[in-house]
Formats: structure tokens, sequence, C-alpha cells
């Protein structure tokens, strides 16, 4: 019988970080990175779980890492419970599915978020200043256009609150020149070929986060979650009109209600009627299977 997990127990293995979302482990030198089923929202974790949200983040990611590796070195190594170490093999339940094991990196202290169209936080500054992490857009734009050309708008890891957008120049002086302009150029090449092949299946990305870490060799490499809902603002392509904010696979949908509340966006969050919770997760669970061309219900054999 599935149950949403909302926080993982491994007790012989070695928590490192609860983050919003995941859980991740250390063990062997490796990293298990676990998706559990939380939903955040405005820095918040919200009190409800949304059903099998953690088996979409982790399997799209999973799926992701497979398809752009041809263009940058990742860190996943595998997502199959056989091959992981023995401690979470005795935590079966808890880990299939919606875990991976990882090399261990040193992360760059920079997200790097590409955009494709002008929404979100970008819309709003781009009304206030007419651009975006200093880069110039023209006049005129509407919310949700597409722009000319996806743009590389860097910003900040907060460990906590929200994260702050910031220049290129600000990414040199925190990286350096060449690491800069390697993740720059490496995150619209990633964005360009993973748009293309979205598009072609029904979703448009609009924006989403790329992270990068450097492993023992030095190599640069793709870490974290990759093109996930939580990561991305993914639109229906068959729904997709622009001058207005968007519908999405993506947890917008839970903002758009909870900014219906009177909610001061500070904790404790509100509870998520079982409509929305339900809602969001055939948002997830569609996106899954709009990528992927499989049901992951099936796959899983819940």
């Amino acid at each position: 019988m599935y149950k949403p997990l909302s926080q993982s127990n491994i007790p012989k293995a070695k928590l490192i970080k609860r983050g919003k979302v995941r859980d991740i482990y250390e063990v062997d030198g490796y990293l298990l990175i676990l998706a559990t089923d939380r939903i955040s929202a405005f820095d918040v974790v919200l009190p409800n779980p949304i059903p099998y949200k953690g088996y979409v983040l982790n399997q799209i990611s999973v799926f992701w890492f497979k398809f752009l590796k041809d263009i940058v070195e990742n860190h996943f190594i595998t997502d199959d419970v056989n091959l992981f170490p023995e401690v979470f093999k005795e935590s079966y339940d808890q880990v299939v599915y919606r875990s991976m094991l990882v090399k261990k990196t040193r992360p760059l202290p920079v997200e790097c978020i590409v955009r494709g169209y002008i929404s979100g936080s970008a819309w709003k500054d781009y009304k206030r200043s007419g651009s975006v992490c200093g880069v110039k857009l023209p006049e005129g734009l509407r919310e949700s256009d597409k722009l000319n050309e996806p743009i590389f708008t860097p910003s900040t890891k907060a460990e906590t609150g929200h994260d702050e957008n910031i220049t290129f120049e600000k990414v040199v002086d925190l990286i350096g020149k060449e690491l800069a302009e390697k993740v720059r150029d490496l995150s619209l090449e990633i964005y360009a070929k993973a748009e293309k092949y979205a598009r072609e299946r029904g979703i448009i990305i609009a924006d989403t986060k790329f992270e990068f870490g450097v492993d023992e060799n030095d190599n640069l490499i793709l870490i974290d979650e990759v093109l996930t809902p939580d990561s991305s603002r993914f639109w229906p392509l068959s729904e997709y009109e622009p001058g207005k904010s968007q519908p999405s696979f993506d947890k917008q949908y839970v903002r758009d209600y909870l900014e219906s509340l009177n909610w001061d966006k500070q904790p404790p969050a509100p509870e998520l009627p079982e409509e929305v919770v339900k809602k969001t997760s055939e948002k997830y669970l569609e996106a899954y299977r709009l990528l992927t061309g499989e049901d992951l219900l099936k796959k899983i054999k819940v």
C-alpha cells in the first residue's frame, strides 16, 4: 500500500542534509539523494506531502541525466537499489524509485538559471527596470513572451531565505572568468537541447535552474536535480497564450492557491485542501508521462 513519504529515516546511514524536498545521505564516499514527497512554496515547506512527487522528481532527473550526458558529465551513478550500499537496501521501501546514488563534488556557489520566456521574478524585474540580472531586454515584452534567445540569469545559493539574482560579472567574481563562462555556455546548451525535446512532446520549458560541481579531478559536472517540475517552469504548449501567467505542470498551481489566502508566507504554512493535493500530484505525473512517454504508476506498479 503506497503512502506518501514526508521524511526518510535510514538509521545506519549518515544524514548530512534535509533540504526542502530532498534528504541527502553519505556512505562510502558517495551521496544518496532521496526525493521525499514534501513540497515547498515561498521557501516554506507545506504540511501536506504530494503523492508520488518524489518518484517523479527522481525519475525525471534520471531521465535527463542520461539524455544530456553527451553535453556534460554528471554526478549520477545509479538508481538501481540492488547496486546501492547495503545500508540502503535495508530501507528498500524508502529508497526505491525515489533516490539515486551520486558522486560527491564541491558544488559551485551559484544557481545557473536559463530563461527562454519572461515570467516569474524575471517579469517583475523587467517591469521595474527593463532588464534581468543585468541583461537588457527589448521594450514592449508581455508576460510569458518568448525571448529572442534564451538568457543566462544566475542567482546566489541561499541556505536560508530567498536566492538573490546576480549579474554575470558577480559570477565571475565568485568563481573566476573561465569557470563562469563555462557554466554559462553549458547551461545555455543544455537548455536548448532539452527545450527542443520537451516542445516536441507538448511541454514548454519556460525557464530552469542548473547546479554544477567540481569533482576530485577538477572536472566540471552537472549535479543536484535537473529539469524537474521543481527546478523548472513547465507550461502546456497547447494552452500557451502570452500576455498573462500560464497554466503549468509545476508547483505554480500550489503557489496560486496560496496567493489566494490571507497568508503572510511565513511558517507555519496552511494545510492544502485535498483537491489541491490531488491535482498537484496529477500535474507532476502528467509532466513525467509527456516527457518520457511512460506511465510512472504502471512502471513502478503502485
